[in-house]
């Protein structure tokens, strides 16, 4: 079972960061995240008249009604680009989201980095250590987007709200599917990054569970016997041979005189 449940998430975190990575790299190169139409309201019959509509991203503005319908403007973070929009609150808000671009960028980033790494890792599980530096890339990689998210929305709503209300012209903008494919993004690594630790967790508890004890590594010698460490410890065979006292050489001096046989004694001539 727990074979099984590591291989379920091995197989979750995977294909849930190359869905992350996939789509917050859809958003960042697509340019609909944003879509705007403002015009005039014709007080004979109480309908609309569209003077400009386009739909923007992080480094695109396209204009799909208006005088410069069929247009498409790269977004100049330096140079303002010469384009005829109708009223100077559009101009701010496409400004202003300007703002919230680094974080998508630093997100794929991270989000890269770490679906090479968590790959690398289910290639070698032995080091466990990656799956966790994998997670946290995940987890990273989400919340620097949500802060982009956070941004994004936070600007366009002060625009929004600071625009002058007047009966005769109307204002509407909403989220394109580029946005929505960044939030849906988010979700995929925040859960990708958890799954990650976890399994580091599972990795790291398995790994504890089949280490043997570091005792069993220790050889038991007996005082008495200088033999007993030979088959727990064969590297470290044969002992270091201690010094001798001055006893036990005088005992050993002793005990090979008493063995030694006297020499005969010589026969006297008659």
């Amino acid at each position: 079972m727990s074979s099984f449940s590591t291989r379920a998430l091995t197989l979750l975190s995977s294909v849930f960061g190359a869905c992350g990575l996939l789509l917050v790299g859809v958003a960042v190169s697509t340019d609909y995240w944003l879509l705007m139409e403002e015009g005039i309201v014709l007080q004979q019959n109480q309908t609309t008249e569209v003077k400009m509509a386009l739909h923007s991203g992080l480094w695109r503005v396209c204009f799909v009604a208006g005088p410069e319908k069929g247009r498409c403007v790269a977004s100049e973070y330096f140079i303002e680009p010469e384009i005829e929009i109708t009223t100077e609150n559009t101009a701010n808000i496409l400004k202003m989201v300007r703002t919230a671009t680094p974080f998508p960028m630093v997100s794929l980033l991270f989000v890269f980095t770490a679906f090479v790494i968590s790959n690398i890792g289910h290639i070698r599980p032995q080091r466990t250590i990656l799956a966790f530096v994998s997670g946290i890339f995940f987890i990273l990689s989400g919340l620097s987007l949500v802060v982009g998210l956070v941004l994004y929305i936070s600007s366009i709503n002060d625009e929004v709200m600071n625009r002058p209300r007047e009966p005769e012209q109307f204002f509407h903008y909403h989220y394109g599917w580029s946005f929505a494919f960044a939030a849906s993004s988010f979700l995929l690594k925040e859960g990708a990054g958890v799954m990650s630790v976890y399994l580091f967790m599972k990795r790291y508890a398995e790994e504890e569970m089949y280490r043997p004890h570091p005792a069993l590594y220790r050889p038991r010698l007996s005082e008495c016997s200088d033999y007993s460490g030979q088959y727990l410890h064969p590297d470290s065979w044969p002992p270091p041979q201690r010094g001798r006292s001055g006893s036990e050489v005088s005992s050993d001096i002793s005990i090979q005189l008493n063995q030694t046989p006297l020499p005969p004694l010589p026969k006297s001539a008659p």
